[in-house]
Formats: structure tokens, C-alpha cells, sequence
């Protein structure tokens, strides 16, 4: 069985669940603190960052971006029109733009900074950088989501799938990083009513409903967030 040690409220650790779920594989989940830097963790991915992955043979996969290729070229190339990565190459490489874009670009400039003074230091020890949130980071961060959800409503006004006419991994990485600030409460839905249908899509998708169940300790989900007709 695949292994995954993961967070909650780390983006690229639920595009992964996203894509087993999808793909239909069973995976054994142990949840890591990033902030901890554990010595056993850093010697498996000197980079600290998740989700790291385990494959049968025990052969560690780091990092989201690098997971999902993996299980594309391990599970998707066998699932025919069920495939999540398109056959064409430049459609695959619109892909895995949007994939870099949610899990790199969007994770920069929104989720690291909202995650990080919303939920992480409240749980990090004051030698870890916990304490009170920064308000003028937070602020920063919800001006630079405005213009990511914009630009995913324009994606959802212009095509059917985020990346092109199907289901796709690009889907599979905007609605990760859209639910961890979801469940904070942070998207201003009705602003944007292309993207609002766009994720009620996804939300409703059965790969979607252990994100769902997520809790974080101390820190309950928005009203909104289990809401699939929100």
C-alpha cells in the first residue's frame, strides 16, 4: 500500500489525496508537522516541504508536484478516458502550468502566508515562530487572492475544465489550494460565480469527501465549507 505523510491544511498534500482518491488507490496517511523539522523527516526530504510519498517498494516521492507525475505515469496512463493528464502534449504542458501555478505561484503569493499565521503558529511553540498572526501579512495575502479567484472564474467562463474541455490535474490543484483557505472562510465565493460553480464540481466529486472530514485541532471548518450547495 502507498504511504503518504501529509498535513491537513497543506495544499499540495490534499492534490495528492485528490489524485489517489481519483485514481482509485488506497493509501496509509500519517500526518506531519513541517514546522518541526523532525531529523528522521529531513533525512527522507532535506527540502521539508509535503507531501512526501511512499511507493510499494518503500522508495520515497517528495513533493506535490513531483507525486502527481508519478502517479500519472503509474496510474493514469492505465485508466484510458478516466486519465486526469491529457494524451496531447501541449495540452499536457497547459497542465501542468496551472498545476505549477495553484502549487507554487498561488501557494507563494496566498495559501503559505494565510496557512502559516492562521493555523501553523498557532500551533508552533514560541522557538518555532508561534504567537500571535501577522495582520498586515494576512491582509497582503487576501489583496493577492483576489486576483488568483479572478482569474480562476475567467478559466471556469472560458472553458469547461479549468485546463481545457476535461477533468484534469490543473482541477485536482486549484480546488486543493482553494479548500484549505475554504475551510478557513477566506473566499469570497459570490464575487466570483464562475469559479463558485467551477469548485461546487469538484466539491461534489466522491475523491473530495475525506478533505471534508479534515479537522484541525482547536480550529473548527467555516459554516460553508461542508456544504456542497453552498
Amino acid at each position: 500500500m502507498l504511504k503518504i505523510f501529509h498535513h491537513p491544511m497543506s495544499a499540495s498534500s490534499r492534490y495528492i489525496r485528490l489524485l489517489l482518491a481519483e485514481y482509485g488507490q488506497s493509501v496509509e496517511m500519517t500526518e506531519e508537522k513541517p514546522w518541526a523539522r523532525r531529523t528522521e523527516f529531513l533525512t527522507v526530504n532535506p527540502a521539508n516541504t509535503l507531501p512526501v510519498m511512499f511507493d510499494n517498494e518503500g522508495e520515497a516521492i517528495c513533493g506535490g508536484i513531483v507525486a502527481g507525475e508519478y502517479l500519472d505515469e503509474t496510474c493514469g496512463s492505465m485508466m484510458r478516458d478516466k486519465r486526469l493528464m491529457p494524451e496531447n502534449p501541449v495540452l499536457r504542458a497547459e497542465v501542468r502550468r496551472l498545476v505549477e501555478w495553484f502549487l507554487i505561484k498561488f501557494e507563494n503569493e496566498v495559501t503559505d502566508y494565510l496557512i502559516t499565521e492562521r493555523v501553523y503558529k498557532l500551533q508552533m511553540t514560541v522557538e518555532e515562530g508561534g504567537g500571535a498572526p501577522d495582520s498586515s501579512i494576512i491582509r497582503a495575502a487576501r489583496a493577492n487572492l483576489k486576483s488568483h479567484l479572478h482569474y480562476i472564474d475567467w478559466l471556469a467562463r472560458n472553458r469547461n475544465w479549468l485546463a481545457g474541455t476535461r477533468l484534469s490535474h490543473a482541477d485536482m490543484a486549484a480546488a486543493a489550494a482553494l479548500s484549505v483557505l475554504d475551510y478557513l472562510g477566506e473566499v469570497s465565493w459570490e464575487a466570483e460565480p464562475a469559479a463558485k460553480d467551477w469548485y461546487a464540481r469538484i466539491k461534489s466529486r466522491p475523491s473530495f469527501r475525506p478533505l471534508l472530514s479534515d479537522k484541525v485541532q482547536g480550529l473548527p471548518p467555516a459554516s460553508q465549507y461542508i456544504d456542497l450547495d453552498f
